[in-house]
């Protein structure tokens, strides 16, 4: 799932993955690590973590890092990735799953395999965001100078050269 929002001009989106098999207390001891860095340096962070759980995190962090970029392409603005931090991660507890164990005389202990859903969000800096929607302001600004321009210079090329006036045959 994906969503992306631009408020105040940064674009943000957000991954999760629900019913990882792992304990969602030892996954938080992962996501604290990457919390409030730069997505490339969240990502060089879990690659060198070694918790079985920095494997599913950087899954879900690669996701939401590329549905921003897929956001950003759809509304048709330039993204840069590495301007990309790590907004808001966490982890929630998911289902637990219930066993029966076999135990002396006949009985039995239970015991319970907890499942986790992992969370991350990225979000583009704000300094980035002001820059990159300046630098589409300027863009648009110059594009319509560049269309009147050509207007202009048609309409008196067309006027030097005596060409046909509109209703007259």
């Amino acid at each position: 799932m994906a969503e992306l929002q631009t408020q105040n001009g940064s674009i943000e989106a957000h991954a999760h993955a629900r019913h990882v098999r792992m304990s969602p207390q030892k996954a938080r001891l992962v996501m604290d690590l990457i919390r409030g860095q730069k997505a490339q340096a969240a990502l060089q962070t879990l690659r060198y973590t070694p918790k079985r759980a920095a494997k599913h995190i950087e899954k879900v962090l690669r996701s939401a890092i590329a549905n921003a970029e897929r956001k950003a392409e759809d509304a048709g603005a330039p993204l840069d990735v590495d301007e990309l931090f790590v907004n808001t991660c966490f982890v929630n507890e998911g289902a637990r799953w219930k066993r029966l164990r076999p135990a002396p005389m006949g009985r039995a202990f239970r015991y319970q395999k907890r499942t986790a859903h992992l969370w991350v969000g990225v979000a583009e800096h704000h300094v980035a965001a002001a820059q990159r929607v300046a630098a589409i302001e300027a863009e648009a600004e110059a594009q319509k100078g560049v269309r009147g321009t050509a207007r202009r210079v048609r309409k008196a090329l067309v006027g030097k050269q005596g060409g046909p006036k509109k209703g007259k045959k």
